[in-house]
C-alpha cells in the first residue's frame, strides 16, 4: 500500500494491529507486573530483556516469511541501528536519574510514560521523514550529511560527560512550568496552597522525553538509509524503545564500562551517511550493511569488556 506517497508492506489493518499489540503489551507491563512501584531488581530485568528481544525476534520471522528477505533484513538491521543507539541513551538515562535524584521504586514509572510519548514522537518523525524524502529526492544527501556530522561530534565528543540540565528545552520547560524540588511519591505533579506544581519526577520525565527526541533525529535518518517502507522504520524503533526500559535497568550499573561504544556508534552514523550520500553511486546491499554494522558493534563491546579496568 501506499502511505503518503511512501510504498509499504503494512496494510491499515497491520499499522493498527501493531499499535493495538504495542498498546497491550504496555497495559499488561503497567497494569500487572508493575502495578506497584518497586525498584526493578537485575533478575526481573535481566527477564523482561530477554522477553523483548524474543518478541523483536518473532515479529522480525513474520515480517521474513510474509515479505520475503529483503524486508526480513532490513528490520533486523534497523532494529540493530536503534537497540545500539538505545544502548547509548542508557549513558544519559542515568545521568537525568542521578541528576534528579530519582527514587529507584518510581524509574520504572518515568521510562514507561517515556516510551508512550516515543511512539508519538517517532510515528510522527516517521512519517514527516518518508514525505521528504518521497517528495525531494535531495533530502537522502541532508539526512546523510546530519548522520556523518552527527557520527563525527560523537567520536570527538566521546570522552565527554552528558549534562541533559543544560538542554535549551529543558530549561525552557523549567522557565514555563511551575515546579518543586521535592517529591510527593510517584506523582507527577502535586498540588500545594491550591497550586499545581510539577514534581522532580514530572522534569525528569521532560528530560527523558527530550533526550529521545535528539536520538531520534539521528536514528531515525539512519534506518531510512535502510529502508524506506514506513512500517519496517516503526516496527524496528518500536521495538527497540520496549525493550529500553529493562535494559536500562540490567545495564545501568555497568554501561560505563562500554567505553568504545560510541566509537562503534560514531562509526556506524558515519558508514551510514556516506552509504546515504553515494547512494546514486553505489548501493550497498542490505546484507553487507548489516555485516558492516554488525561487526562494528561486536568489535566495540568487546573491545570494552576486555579493556582492563584503570587502576587508582
Amino acid at each position: 500500500m501506499t502511505l503518503m506517497g511512501m510504498e509499504s508492506v503494512g496494510t491499515p489493518g497491520m499499522w493498527l494491529g501493531f499499535l493495538g499489540l504495542v498498546i497491550a503489551l504496555l497495559a499488561l507491563d503497567l497494569g500487572v507486573f508493575h502495578r506497584k512501584a518497586h525498584a526493578v531488581s537485575l533478575k526481573e530485568a535481566a527477564f523482561w530483556s530477554v522477553v523483548w528481544v524474543a518478541l523483536a525476534g518473532l515479529f522480525g520471522l513474520g515480517v521474513y516469511y510474509w515479505f520475503g528477505t529483503q524486508r526480513g533484513l532490513e528490520f533486523v538491521t534497523g532494529y540493530l541501528i536503534e537497540k545500539a543507539l538505545a544502548v547509548d541513551n542508557i549513558f544519559v538515562i542515568v545521568v537525568i536519574f542521578s541528576t534528579f535524584r530519582t527514587p529507584p521504586q518510581y524509574q520504572h514509572r518515568v521510562l514507561f510514560w517515556g516510551i508512550l510519548g516515543a511512539l508519538v514522537m517517532r510515528m510522527a518523525l516517521i512519517l514527516v521523514g518518508g514525505a521528504l524524502l518521497e517528495r525531494f529526492h535531495w533530502m537522502i544527501f541532508v539526512f546523510g550529511a546530519i548522520l556523518i556530522g552527527t557520527g563525527a561530534k560523537l567520536l570527538a565528543q566521546r570522552n565527554e560527560e552528558p549534562h541533559p540540565e543544560d538542554n535549551i528545552l529543558l530549561k525552557l520547560f523549567s522557565k514555563l512550568i511551575p515546579s518543586t524540588n521535592e517529591y510527593d511519591g510517584s506523582k507527577f505533579i502535586t498540588v500545594r496552597n491550591s497550586r499545581r506544581y510539577a514534581t522532580p519526577l514530572f522534569t525528569a520525565l521532560a528530560a527523558v522525553e527530550i533526550t529521545d527526541l535528539i536520538f531520534a533525529v539521528d536514528s531515525i535518518p539512519a534506518i531510512f538509509a535502510v529502508t524506506r517502507d514506513p512500517f519496517i522504520v516503526f516496527t524496528s524503533n518500536i521495538f527497540a524503545i520496549l525493550g529500553l526500559r529493562s535494559l536500562y535497568f540490567l545495564l545501568a550499573d555497568i554501561v560505563t564500562r562500554f567505553i568504545y561504544l560510541k566509537v562503534g556508534l560514531s562509526f556506524i552514523l558515519i558508514f551510514v551517511g556516506v552509504k546515504m550520500m553515494l547512494i546514486e553511486i553505489i548501493k550497498i546491499p542490505i546484507v553487507a550493511s548489516l555485516a558492516v554494522i554488525a561487526a562494528i558493534l561486536i568489535v566495540s563491546i568487546a573491545a570494552s569488556l576486555l579493556r582492563k579496568p584503570e587502576s587508582r
